[in-house]
C-alpha cells in the first residue's frame, strides 16, 4: 500500500474533520472530473483506495476487487471510457458494505439506484444505466493497479475524500501535508461568515487583490 507511514488512525480522524472544498483553496491537483457525483445524499467518507480497471464489460474484475476490500477501504473503478455498462449495482455495494468499505467511485455509471440508496453505503459515479458489466474476462483488467479515474491518477492506498460536492484523491503524504491548513481555514470560516452577516464591508472582510 503507498505511504503506509503517514496513513494512520489520528490521520484518517482529522480528515474526517476536514470540509474537503477547503482543500481546493490550497489544491489544483487530485480532484477527479466534476461528472462524477454522489448518487446518495448527505455523505461525507475518507478511505484508503483499492483500484479495478474493468475492461471489455468485464464483471469479473469488479469481484476481484472487491475480494480485497477492509475496512476503510474504497474501491475505486476506472472502466476505460465505457459510460454504458454498469459495473456496480445491488450486489456490488452489498458486497463492498459487509466488507466494511467506506464508499465506491466509478468513472462510469451504476445500476439499481434505488437499493444503492437503500443500502446506504456512498457510491459516486456518472450516472445510471440498466446495461450491466457481463460474466466474462478480459485480459485488459486489472486489480490493485494504478488507474485513471475521473481524470486524476489513482494508486492502491491513495487516499479518497468524497461528499456531495465530488471527490478528491491524495496520496498518504499530500493529506497529511495539507490537513493542519484546510482544518485551521475552517475553524476561522464561522468568524468570516459573522462578519459578513454583521453588516461588515467586504473589502475588510475578503481579499479583494
Amino acid at each position: 500500500m503507498s505511504g503506509t507511514a503517514v496513513w494512520d488512525a489520528e490521520l484518517l480522524t482529522r480528515l474526517q474533520s476536514v470540509s474537503f472544498p477547503t482543500i481546493g483553496h490550497f489544491l489544483e491537483d487530485g480532484f477527479l472530473d466534476s461528472g462524477i457525483r454522489s448518487m446518495l445524499e448527505n455523505v461525507h467518507l475518507v478511505g484508503r483506495a483499492v483500484t479495478v480497471r474493468v475492461a471489455g464489460a468485464d464483471a469479473f474484475a469488479t469481484n476481484r476487487g472487491l475480494a480485497l476490500l477492509g475496512p476503510g477501504d474504497v474501491l475505486v473503478i476506472e472502466t476505460g471510457g465505457d459510460m454504458r455498462h454498469a459495473p456496480v449495482g445491488a450486489v456490488t455495494t452489498c458486497a463492498a458494505q459487509t466488507a466494511g468499505a467506506a464508499g465506491i467511485v466509478v468513472d462510469g455509471v451504476v445500476t439499481d439506484l434505488v437499493e444503492l440508496r437503500e443500502a446506504g453505503l456512498p457510491v459516486f459515479a456518472r450516472g445510471t444505466s440498466v446495461l450491466t458489466t457481463k460474466r466474462q474476462a478480459d485480459p485488459g483488467s486489472a486489480v490493485n493497479v494504478p488507474v485513471v479515474c475521473g481524470g486524476v491518477s489513482v494508486n492502491p492506498g491513495d487516499v479518497v475524500m468524497a461528499d456531495d460536492n465530488g471527490v478528491l484523491v491524495l496520496t498518504p503524504e499530500a493529506a497529511a501535508a495539507i490537513v493542519d491548513r484546510a482544518l485551521a481555514s475552517d475553524a476561522a470560516e464561522p468568524g468570516i461568515l459573522a462578519r459578513i452577516r454583521s453588516g461588515e464591508a467586504i473589502a475588510s472582510v475578503l481579499p479583494v487583490e
